[in-house]
């Protein structure tokens, strides 16, 4: 086989090593990381020893060396001693890299993979990119469940595992996270037509101040055509029963997180609530959700274990 057939597209090359064609252009024009060689009409093709060189600035800036000496380290093929976002090992290094900048991804997909490495960069392009290419192409709940769950709870646990490090890879990959969940309806059709029906009410614990997993089941239960009321983080009680009393929903999901902001009275509460004429009455079915309630709802109420079953459940209409 000869070289040019040897040789990769540059969406090629993006797409193994987790990076966007974008990238790949601004490391040639900036750093000279481009390839050796180009087909007529200046079309890119990278070979082996190319995308050797990427690799190896891959690694370089995952580890949290700057891009421009990684750049200069990776043209020299100076190695470091491993990538933070998935622990895999590099030739000795001439640098000496802290071995807990590891990320404890353990068993993932390979896109946790290139989404972690995005993030340990701060390359806020790459994961806005990676994110709602996934969500188009899959859909929210398993990109949720497979993707952006894992790669948060590894973050998570490097953070509170390093005496407050990594904090700016964890807020800025939340963020993206949560810019990728509200765009989902734009990425991805509606699969089922609006329910004629009251809407599901999301709120936080008075307390609680972890919205993602709501703002999860907010766009996934969008792409089934089911109506919501997102009131977000911290919703003092009374703020939550004047909503319940104002809307009539169909269901009130109540996010814990912790523990210690979860409260059997606040539940108990709401699904005592009831409206509508004489005879006709109706009450909001109540789903404790989240760690914060442990294994099982306050008793009489239902319990979801995952936004999988979330959904399913919500979706189905209820007589009230």
């Amino acid at each position: 086989m000869n070289d040019s057939a040897a040789a990769l597209t540059s969406g090629a090359v993006a797409r193994r090593l987790g990076v966007s064609p974008t990238t790949l252009r601004s490391w040639d024009r900036r750093y000279g990381l481009g390839p050796a060689a180009r087909t007529r009409g200046r079309h890119r093709r990278w070979t082996p020893e190319d995308i050797a060189v990427l690799e190896h600035m891959c690694r370089l800036t995952a580890s949290g060396v700057p891009p421009g000496e990684a750049a200069r380290l990776a043209s020299r093929g100076e190695a470091s001693r491993a990538d933070p976002a998935t622990g895999e090992p590099d030739a000795p290094s001439t640098r000496r890299r802290d071995a807990s900048t590891v990320l404890p991804l353990g068993d993932v997909r390979q896109e946790c993979r290139g989404l972690a490495r995005a993030a340990v960069r701060l390359d806020a392009q790459e994961m806005r990119s990676r994110l709602d290419s996934l969500v188009g192409e899959h859909g929210l709940v398993p990109v949720w469940e497979e993707v952006m769950v894992p790669t948060l709870r590894a973050v998570g646990r490097k953070w509170e595992l390093s005496d407050d490090r990594y904090v700016e890879v964890e807020h800025l990959l939340s963020w993206h996270v949560s810019t990728a969940l509200r765009s989902a309806p734009l990425l991805r059709p509606r699969t089922a037509p609006l329910l004629d029906t009251s809407p599901v009410l999301l709120a936080c614990m008075p307390d609680e101040q972890h919205t993602l997993p709501l703002e999860a089941l907010d766009a996934a239960l969008g792409e089934n055509g089911v109506p919501t009321l997102m009131l977000g983080a911290a919703v003092p009680l009374e703020a939550l029963v004047a909503a319940v009393r104002r809307t009539g929903p169909s269901a009130v999901v109540l996010w814990s997180q912790a523990r210690s902001t979860a409260g059997e009275a606040v539940a108990r509460r709401v699904a005592a609530m009831e409206w509508g004429p004489a005879g006709a009455r109706k009450r909001a079915r109540v789903l404790p959700s989240g760690p914060g309630w442990g294994r099982s709802a306050p008793s009489g109420l239902a319990r979801c274990g995952s936004l999988r079953d979330a959904v399913a459940l919500l979706s189905t209409p209820h007589p009230g």
